[in-house]
């Protein structure tokens, strides 16, 4: 590829043509959306490669193929159009402009019944923009761009990150309603069988609180599926230790117990729940879309 400043630079409204390109993948398509006639797309995209000194597309009869260079210049050219958008921020400009695919890594249990479920409200207001997520309880790298968004209960480290608390919230053991009912007022953690962890995630908070004050816990299900700790707990399989908010959406009940428990009650984990972007990516507007949108939806994981 060129030196840079062996060529013409690059100017806005050229990389605005080229990321519509990327993103449509069609000289006509990327016309339609830019409000231009494809000749003219052609030409600056053209120019562009020009400045850059590189070519980023095959022309080809199924529309445009994407070299390895246009994968190269993407971050750089969406590094512009954040501070364009910086430069003309409203709420209309980001609308206009979020659109892309944006890649989230969300622990499964935030996925299955908070994320996935107010995702029809994201997709009416910003139709454009397409969410792929990456539900595991691993730790994606976020500086190498594994992912664009990640939600965290651990607070990450890095200059090249944007880090935001939205809240906290402590484990608790819980049970169906029948189970609790049945088994009145605890004495001992042992009068009720468990929900576990699996030993991959032993390391985990709330699998460290059963090994350490329930040992040798007559466990009904041992696994590292979160919506299984759920479900397995709703249906009276035994008691799980989840965080508080999904105790009403998955309908169920905190266990009661006698005074001798208070103090391992008392050593419950708490849980931070952490918004993480990378810098430079935070103000493109896909991105500072979707942002927004978790912000607003943790207020209902409080």
């Amino acid at each position: 590829m060129a030196e840079l400043q062996d060529q013409d630079p690059a100017r806005w409204d050229d990389v605005r043509v080229f990321l519509a390109a990327y993103r449509d993948g069609s000289l006509g398509v990327a016309a339609g959306h830019l409000g231009l006639d494809v000749s003219t797309v052609s030409r600056r995209l053209a120019a562009f490669e020009t400045a850059i000194g590189a070519r980023l597309f095959d022309r080809t009869r199924q529309g445009l193929l994407r070299l390895d260079a246009a994968d190269i210049v993407l971050p750089a050219a969406e590094a512009m159009e954040a501070a364009h958008a910086r430069m003309t921020r409203d709420a209309s400009a980001l609308d206009a402009g979020a659109e892309g695919v944006v890649r989230l890594s969300i622990p499964p249990g935030l996925v299955d019944l908070f994320v996935v479920p107010s995702l029809p409200t994201l997709r009416a207001r910003y139709p454009r923009i397409t969410l792929e997520i990456d539900a595991s309880v691993r730790v994606v790298d976020l500086t190498r761009h594994a992912a664009d968004i990640a939600l965290r209960s651990i607070r990450p480290t890095g200059a090249d990150l944007v880090v935001t608390k939205l809240n906290s919230a402590p484990w608790v053991a819980v049970g169906s309603r029948a189970l609790v009912e049945q088994v009145g007022v605890l004495d001992s953690w042992h009068e009720v069988p468990w929900i576990a962890w699996d030993r991959d995630l032993a390391s985990l908070p709330a699998a460290r609180w059963l090994a350490q004050h329930v040992p040798d816990a007559d466990v009904a299900l041992r696994t590292s599926h979160f919506a299984s700790h759920i479900s397995g707990a709703a249906v009276g399989l035994g008691a799980a230790l989840v965080p508080t908010p999904y105790i009403h959406k998955a309908e169920l009940v905190p266990f009661r117990y006698a005074e001798p428990l208070e103090s391992s009650a008392a050593d419950w984990p708490e849980d931070d729940l952490w918004l993480v972007s990378h810098r430079a990516l935070r103000e493109v507007p896909r991105v500072a879309a979707v942002w927004a949108f978790l912000k607003d939806l943790s207020r209902t994981i409080a």
